[in-house]
């Protein structure tokens, strides 16, 4: 009998002990070394890669936004045409704007899941490329697929060089800025393929808009 209880005190001591050592070493040690490492290494990575203007981080580069000027009746959010808009975003809430919700709520990401020849789908897409013919003066023809369709996530920062080009005109008109200019702006923010193979060019909407809006001050 007291062999026994021997034998269970140090079973327990040991399993007191392990888990003591690996509380240490997993849930201190470990995550210290690795945000040490995060820090020091790869510093804007690990605190969100964020973006600053004038000061004030004004957002993530990883994660897209909306640029309105406030709703209209319905609850819609209206775009403010002064800054080059994101592609719409899926998510999977409720307010919506041209037939796609387009609120970028982070609490919400998230892909519509709807199939090609979904009919809720094809009329959102329809809607809102005619949206974009329209406010851009383009024929649909020429609007680019990113321009009426979501990302997986419903929160990407990037839109294809074609579609920021698109509202090149629009944008110089609405800020009084030469178009040659703000064309210049959004050649000058492409980004290439990664690794030269991997995705597609694309131009980071929140960075071009801090640039257009310098642009837009200096000429004041």
């Amino acid at each position: 009998m007291n062999n026994s209880v021997r034998n269970t005190a140090r079973l327990l001591a040991a399993g007191l002990r392990a888990l003591l050592v690996l509380t240490v070493v997993c849930g201190v040690i470990y995550p210290l070394v690795v945000t040490g490492v995060a820090q020091a290494a790869f510093n804007g990575q690990a605190n969100g890669s964020e973006i600053s203007s004038q000061g004030k981080v004004v957002g993530s580069s990883l994660i897209g936004q909306r640029y309105d000027k406030g709703t209209d009746k319905k609850g819609n959010p209206i775009p403010d045409l002064r800054y080059f808009q994101p592609r719409p975003s899926a998510g999977l809430g409720s307010n919506r704007t041209n037939g796609v919700n387009t609120q970028y709520n982070l609490q919400i990401s998230g892909a519509s899941n709807l199939g090609a020849t979904n009919t809720d789908l094809v009329k959102a897409v329809k809607d809102r490329k005619q949206w974009v013919a329209t406010t851009y003066g383009v024929p649909e023809s020429q609007v680019p697929a990113d321009a009426v369709t979501s990302s997986g996530s419903g929160l990407d920062p990037d839109i294809s060089p074609q579609y920021a080009l698109l509202q090149v005109d629009r944008v110089a008109k609405e800020n009084h800025l030469p178009a040659g200019k703000v064309e210049q702006l959004v050649q000058d923010r492409v980004q290439g393929r990664q690794l030269g193979f991997m995705g597609e060019p694309r131009v980071n909407v929140l960075e071009l808009n801090i640039a257009l809006r310098g642009l837009a001050q200096g000429q004041r």
